[in-house]
């Protein structure tokens, strides 16, 4: 069942486009992992799915209502972390997520007291007094603890360490396992990679690519890695082969999903010794589609704006 779907979105400013043409769909208990850099139109994308823009044409429904028209009744049943979280300077953490708990019309005291825990939180202090990262901890406490059918996730662990990207993880993942729906826009590709049943690649304002891992790994290559009895010649005349190199007495080279089966046949002929296979990921995936964009991403992907 379908909890959040956009069609053709479109958002101008000006003589700008923003947005042109986003189709997203999330269903439920399904996590959608949604990637590109700076500037792609990421955080245009949630602001208009939180009605704080109104698309200039096209249409995004949450739970089958209008973003723009019902957002008082969604907001009701979503939570939302953004990546820079402002907090009330003089109210405690633990006052701050007792509030928008609330809002929520939620009371799950154990949750909160479990997750302030697990998210190593002082509760007592002001917020003024907070990092960045302690400041991302309350607003995702505040978020896991509110009774929540779609989690909004913009950059939700900016700020945090690994240890505490991987309680949040943790959380993300119990949190589909009771049914929630979440959209994680970020930049951490291999979070993107362990949490994400299905996930879509936003570049200057249009999808360029959407589906599962597995449907995206067809179009990215696999990394091999082999050592032969015979001199193994001619290689890089093959087609789908690509960035042939000789380490030691092994070649490493790059394969085209599709060329796979040929490339592996005719390896074979000359006796395989060793063969170690990578599959590729996600980042393989993303570097490809911006390799001829013009601007290449640097290592970390960029942020979500």
């Amino acid at each position: 069942m379908s909890v959040l779907k956009t069609t053709n979105l479109i958002k101008r400013f000006g003589a700008f486009t923003a947005l042109d043409g986003v189709n997203i769909e999330v269903n439920e208990g399904e996590v959608y992992g949604f990637i590109g850099p700076n500037g792609a139109g990421k955080s245009t994308t949630i602001r208009l799915l939180l009605g704080i823009l109104k698309a200039t044409e096209g249409e995004a429904r949450i739970f089958g209502m209008d973003v723009w028209e019902d957002a008082v009744d969604i907001h009701k049943r979503i939570a939302y972390v953004p990546g820079d979280v402002n907090l009330w300077p003089n109210l405690t953490g633990g006052e701050v997520i007792d509030l928008f708990v609330k809002l929520r019309g939620s009371n799950n005291k154990s949750r909160r007291e479990e997750l302030i825990k697990k998210f190593d939180l002082d509760p007592s202090k002001k917020c003024r007094t907070y990092s960045k990262g302690n400041r991302q901890k309350v607003a995702l406490i505040s978020a896991f603890s509110s009774d929540a059918d779609l989690y909004i996730l913009d950059e939700p662990t900016s700020g945090l360490d690994p240890l505490m990207e991987r309680v949040f993880q943790e959380c993300v993942l119990e949190a589909k396992s009771t049914g929630k729906s979440v959209i994680l826009s970020s930049h951490i590709l291999s979070e993107v990679e362990r949490l994400c049943d299905k996930v879509g690649i936003i570049r200057q304002g249009k999808m360029i690519e959407t589906g599962t891992l597995n449907e995206l790994r067809h179009l990215t290559r696999t990394s091999l890695a082999v050592e032969t009895k015979q001199p193994l010649i001619n290689l890089n005349e093959m087609r789908g082969v690509h960035g042939v190199e000789k380490k030691d007495r092994a070649l490493s080279f790059q394969v085209d999903a599709e060329e796979l089966d040929n490339v592996i046949k005719y390896v074979s002929r000359f006796g395989i010794l060793s063969l170690v296979s990578t599959p590729p990921t996600l980042e393989d995936l993303f570097m490809r589609h911006y390799e001829g964009a013009g601007k290449t991403p640097k290592a970390g992907v960029g942020g979500a704006k």
